[in-house]
């Protein structure tokens, strides 16, 4: 059956050269050269108040309403914050650490630091919020020694804050005695301090330090610089050149303490001049619902999210015919990262555009980390299924470097980070001698024959694991089959079976599809030994094993897990994404008990 076209969009074309390192590893680089990108983050701010000063720039919730701020508004409050910023010793040594979830307030707060050359350092939520011990909030503290920290609410984030007891903090509300709140900051008048502190700020400042999630030790400082920032928008608007065409509306929950939402997303809305409407929402449950409220107000251009946000959205696309039709309304494109997509979402998300638009929304995806802030690969043309993450963005040079059984991608370019915040041993070691960036992700040609085809992402190196027999397992791979294999009860699963005969998957259920599986108002408890989820999830795995065979492939045993993946032992990440060692260490026992075979929780293909 032929599918729909797809909706028009310009795109660079795609092409790439090939050369042979020192080492004799095959390099990838685009052959378009990167035009020259601004100086700051803060010369744009400037230069779209100026050119487009009443379109609004930031929305967020206000009851039943948006609170809006224009272009003009933003640099104008973002002088006044960064005086005060100024007047309280805030500088190049002494950064704003922020600790709360995406706002207007938050937003400019981070602006005020990067214009006065002082990095901003916008910390996950979750270690605040969702951690009990807060270890991780007090060793990011006690690295970035503060000038200044920000919390939205000082109700919400005390006891946060009580943890890492800071000399300055500013709330936007409900100060505690002695905080000083938002206010006090956007009310101060600006002094010729804070233009000479801004041509002082230029490629080689350290805009942002962002921590890494920190999922296999203490959260570690990726600096950022404005060259680091600036090159990615630039690369960005020359491999996809329609955003030139109309300034971007975006809805987007992504936090700021990532690189996706932070650089990728909000740097690409105040770039271009667009609006970001900042959902309050995310794909959690209970969270969820202020999201799909958000997106039947808002006809976004471009939609982001990662592979377990769609697996929310799609039943609600699927079941409400005006939702739907307002979300693919006016889409240009659905981009996805973080990790895979599996398969049954992208076609579905294909399949429910169409029904909308005649035409498929086009499925776009990167490549890239915190410490390449964050592009480093991109996809520019059509891809027909998920995998590829693109080809080398402008400035761009990616690098094939055996390890083990697979190709680690290395980076070096000007959206590289030069290191990590006050830790020169761990900078001396993430560089190769030919100073690539060490990614730890492995990647494949799509196309041996054809490297114009783009790249696939081919999992992460220290993920992968051998089998009794000496087989090599690459879970990354694995995971995107069992999910897709087994939906909709399952929301993820870690792959399991190093030093062991066979693979096994530990899963993360969907408990809400399961309910509706099972047709009755079961327990998380009762689903996980429900006959009807365990019939799903086994028939989806005989089918899986049918196509696939092999021992490094076929999946004989499933676990069904009722606890979630945890922040505080660093199973998961606030943006969604499980670290499948952290997993496996902490829940060694539901490791032997699978193998066991011991338990109504197991599923033995």
């Amino acid at each position: 059956m032929t599918k729909p076209p797809f909706v028009d969009l310009e795109f660079a074309p795609p092409v790439v050269e090939t050369r042979t390192s020192a080492e004799g590893h095959l390099v990838l680089a685009s052959p378009m050269p990167l035009e020259p990108p601004p100086p700051s983050v803060g010369s744009v701010l400037r230069r779209q108040a100026a050119s487009i000063p009443d379109r609004t720039f930031l929305a967020e919730r206000s009851g039943d309403g948006w609170r809006r701020i224009s272009y003009a508004e933003t640099a104008d409050a973002v002088r006044r914050i960064a005086q005060a910023l100024v007047d309280r010793g805030v500088d190049a040594e002494h950064p704003v650490m922020l600790l709360s979830h995406n706002s207007i307030d938050h937003a400019l707060v981070q602006l005020a630091a990067m214009e006065i050359g002082a990095p901003a350092a916008p910390v996950s939520p979750a270690y605040s919020l969702m951690s009990r011990d807060h270890a991780k909030l007090r060793s990011v503290f006690e690295a970035l020694t503060p000038g200044l920290v920000y919390a939205a609410d000082g109700e919400t984030y005390g006891p946060a804050l009580s943890a890492i007891d800071p000399k300055l903090v500013v709330t936007s509300t409900h100060p505690r005695p002695g905080d000083e709140t938002f206010d006090d900051l956007v009310s101060t008048t600006p002094t010729a301090d804070v233009d000479d502190a801004a041509r002082r700020v230029g490629p080689d400042t350290v805009a942002k330090i962002l921590f890494t999630s920190g999922s296999t030790g203490t959260p570690k400082g990726v600096v950022n610089t404005q060259r680091m920032l600036c090159s990615n928008q630039q690369a960005i608007v020359q491999l996809w050149p329609f955003l030139r065409r109309r300034p971007p509306v975006v809805c987007d929950w992504l936090p700021w303490s990532h690189t996706f939402g932070g650089n990728h997303n909000f740097n690409m809305i105040l770039f271009r001049g667009g609006t970001l409407y900042i959902d309050e929402g995310k794909p959690a449950p209970g969270s969820f619902d202020a999201s799909l409220r958000n997106l039947r107000e808002v006809p976004t251009t471009i939609y982001f999210n990662v592979p377990s946000g769609f697996a929310m959205l799609v039943p609600h696309l699927r079941s409400d015919r005006a939702l739907r039709e307002r979300f693919f309304e006016d889409l240009d494109a659905l981009f996805y990262a973080a990790a895979a997509l599996p398969p049954n979402l992208w076609g579905e998300l294909e399949d429910l555009s169409a029904s909308v638009r005649g035409r498929r929304v086009r499925m776009l995806s990167a490549w890239g980390s915190t410490e390449t802030a964050p592009l480093a690969t991109s996809v520019h043309f059509t891809i027909e299924e998920p995998g590829v993450i693109g080809l080398p963005a402008p400035g761009t040079e990616i690098k094939l470097a055996p390890v083990g059984d697979k190709l680690e991608l290395r980076v070096r370019g000007p959206n590289v980070t030069p290191g990590y915040w006050r830790r020169d041993d761990l900078t001396a070691a993430a560089f190769d001698t030919e100073g690539f960036f060490r990614m730890g992700d492995a990647g494949r040609l799509a196309d041996p024959d054809d490297p114009a085809k783009g790249l696939v992402f081919d999992g992460r190196i220290a993920e992968n694991f051998k089998l009794t027999s000496g087989t090599w397992v690459h879970p990354g791979e694995l995971r995107v089959a069992a999910i897709s294999a087994c939906a909709p009860v399952v929301r993820d699963v870690v792959v399991t079976g190093h030093d062991r005969d066979e693979v096994g998957i530990l899963v993360f259920p969907d408990f809400a599809a399961c309910r509706r599986v099972a047709d009755r108002a079961v327990s998380d408890v009762e689903a996980v030994t429900a006959p009807e989820v365990h019939r799903i999830v086994a028939d989806g795995l005989r089918r899986h094993n049918a196509a696939n065979p092999g021992s490094s492939r076929r999946i004989r045993r499933a676990l069904l897990m009722v606890e979630p993946p945890s922040i505080d032992a660093g199973e998961i990440t606030d943006k969604g994404y499980v670290n499948q060692r952290a997993v496996l260490e902490r829940r060694a026992d539901l490791v032997a008990r699978l193998y066991e075979g011991v338990g109504d929780d197991v599923i033995v293909v």
